[in-house]
């Protein structure tokens, strides 16, 4: 009858057929486990890459409304400085602009005129929605200290101002203190902006040196109940890290009580030729500055990354040429506009978990 293939080709069909299928399930099952490795490996470096905070004085970021309350006709429509609608669109872009260099997801924030200023910076700065915490000080100038922070990534639970009432009852800027959690530990952040040197640096000393022993009073205070606790301040402190206030700050002893010795970690800069965050005559300044806890440096799970310190120094922020060349470059020039950024240039540091 001859040979019939017909069955063996049925058969061999099946078979392909089924291993067609067979394949197929174990492709997709494949690319899905490839999937959840590649999903988890970008939330862990997400996770693992800390939680980056930063300072800024952004050199007088006033709205154009003239307050009568508040020294700030010359930053007023109509006021010395010819404030135009453009002028003010520019330093909110400028600003704006630093924020995106930044990429931080805290960032503390002085020499802002109010609430309105610092939405109208969220506003222009579209990488992230922070949220904000602000509060109207009594400086006369009418500048505050402030916050901005990723909620995605940080949780405020409790903030305040601490009232700083110089001696002979002076008003100044508040200091900000938001207590907060990342990865469920409890962090302190402290945005200072400490008495300038405006009217003398002799009558000033006596200023920060008050401003000091409030600020190590409060240390002490939330030490005593927690010995590790993780306190971050950050801040222009008008003084240098070896400065007679900033070294009796961090020492963490006020003759009637003590704790472990905070650390600044702007002090291994000073002497570096052309490092500094601010430039007075000539001279780089390290005045803003990160001091941490010994909690951050030496216990408990979490730590400063180390070597994440950055001073933010892109030639486009400081003065290129001429008799100002290497100072940072500002926005304005007492009444003269220069359309930089600041004055001051930006620090920075991550915290991370260390597990």
């Amino acid at each position: 009858m001859g040979f019939k293939p017909a069955p063996f080709a049925k058969a061999y069909d099946i078979s392909l057929n089924k291993f067609r299928k067979y394949y197929a399930t174990v492709t997709i099952m494949l690319r899905m486990a490839i999937l959840v490795v590649l999903i988890s490996t970008v939330v862990w470096c997400q996770t693992d890459s800390g939680l980056r905070v930063s300072f800024w004085n952004v050199e007088n970021l006033f709205d154009m409304e003239n307050d009568p309350e508040k020294n700030d006709d010359e930053f007023s429509l109509g006021g010395r400085k010819n404030i135009t609608q453009e002028i003010y669109d520019l330093k909110l872009k400028n600003c704006a602009a630093v924020l995106t260099d930044l990429n931080a997801d805290i960032v503390g924030i002085c020499e802002v005129e109010n609430q309105f200023m610092m939405q109208e910076l969220n506003r222009v700065y579209t990488d992230r929605d922070y949220a904000i915490v602000h509060f109207d000080s009594p400086d006369r100038r009418g500048i505050d200290c402030a916050l901005f922070y990723d909620p995605a990534v940080f949780t405020v639970l409790e903030s305040r101002a601490i009232k700083n009432v110089l001696p002979g009852n002076l008003p100044t800027r508040d200091i900000v203190h938001v207590q907060g959690a990342y990865q469920d530990q409890v962090l302190h952040i402290f945005v200072n902006h400490w008495p300038s040197n405006y009217g003398g640096k002799e009558k000033a000393i006596p200023k920060r040196a008050a401003t000091a022993d409030l600020l190590e009073n409060i240390m002490l205070d939330i030490l005593a109940d927690d010995p590790d606790a993780d306190i971050l301040l950050i801040g222009d402190f008008n003084e240098e890290p070896i400065d007679t206030n900033i070294k009796g700050f961090i020492d963490m002893n006020n003759g009637k009580r003590s704790a472990r010795p905070f650390t600044n970690l702007m002090e291994p800069l000073v002497g570096k030729p052309g490092v500094g965050t601010y430039v007075y005559r000539g001279q780089d300044n390290l005045i803003d500055q990160i001091i941490v806890s010994s909690g951050l440096m030496n216990s408990g799970s979490l730590k400063i990354l180390p070597g994440s310190l950055e001073i933010l120094d892109q030639p486009k922020y400081r003065q290129q040429e001429g008799k100002y060349a290497h100072y940072p470059f500002r926005f304005w020039a007492g009444n003269r506009l220069l359309g930089g950024y600041s004055d001051h240039l930006t620090v920075s540091c991550t915290v991370i978990m260390d597990d």
